[in-house]
């Protein structure tokens, strides 16, 4: 398949993403066999397999484009992408969550072409709900077999600024401290990429995250929200960017509409 065909290629990687959520759902409902990688985080069979599913599909429907992996990352298998697109893959974004049964936790496809995420998914299987854009303006959100529904944005208010933060990043000094601009009202404890969606869905406004994060973890859901009307910028302003040579991410606030996207 050529990257030009894009309609066809977006439906395809939302199937993959369904095809990986439907093998996560098999161990969440059994045995997990939680190990832990390098860096003492936590790595299930579920998230192995499910990237096994999602890399082999990738290459099948766009062989000649690289795909960057969290697991194989993690095992040390690096990737030259040099100045081609290439797919950004995290096949379980929530480990924790998923190993505590909690439900937020997702599956996260992203095409990455120059340095900005442009196609996304963000599949959450155990709520049965999908995020996902090929573009600008064309955010949706899919519940169950339900047909997608546009999502937006919301401007975020002068007053009652809804946050939406990590259980294991919560601290709300240090949030205030990077959105220190504005008048928190409420903060929404979620796990992994869905805070990018529930800003991009008007749910939320600003997700500030001042932990470490690597491009995998949060490709698909700038994708979706940047389609959203919303934007993932750095403490000094600039949007994220990609591509970096380590895919470490520095310290970001995710915002809704700020009214100049």
């Amino acid at each position: 398949m050529i990257l030009s065909d894009r309609g066809k290629l977006f439906a395809e990687i939302n199937a993959i993403a369904d095809l990986a959520g439907e093998e996560i759902m098999q161990f969440y409902r059994g045995e997990m066999h939680v190990q832990r990688k390098a860096d003492n985080s936590p790595v299930t069979a579920a998230d192995e397999a499910a990237e096994r599913i999602i890399i082999a599909g990738l290459q099948r429907l766009t062989p000649n484009i690289p795909v960057v992996a969290e697991e194989e990352a993690a095992k040390g298998k690096t990737i030259k992408v040099g100045t081609q697109p290439f797919w950004l893959v995290d096949p379980l974004d929530g480990t924790k969550e998923f190993i505590a049964h909690r439900d937020q936790f997702t599956v996260n496809i992203a095409l990455i072409e120059d340095f900005s995420p442009t196609m996304g998914i963000v599949l959450a299987p155990a709520l049965r709900t999908s995020y996902a854009t090929d573009g600008q303006g064309t955010a949706v959100r899919r519940v169950e077999k339900n047909p997608p529904e546009p999502i937006s944005a919301r401007p975020i208010p002068e007053k009652n600024v809804i946050v939406t933060a990590s259980r294991s990043h919560g601290d709300r000094t240090k949030m205030q401290e990077l959105i220190k601009d504005y008048a928190i009202s409420n903060v929404l404890i979620s796990g992994s990429s869905i805070k990018f969606c529930m800003i991009a869905s008007g749910e939320a406004d600003i997700y500030p995250r001042y932990g470490p994060t690597s491009e995998w973890d949060i490709a698909a859901g700038h994708a979706v929200l940047k389609a959203a009307g919303g934007s993932v910028k750095t403490l000094d302003g600039k949007e994220i960017r990609y591509r970096k040579s380590d895919f470490r991410n520095p310290e970001f606030v995710a915002y809704g509409n700020l009214g100049d996207t």
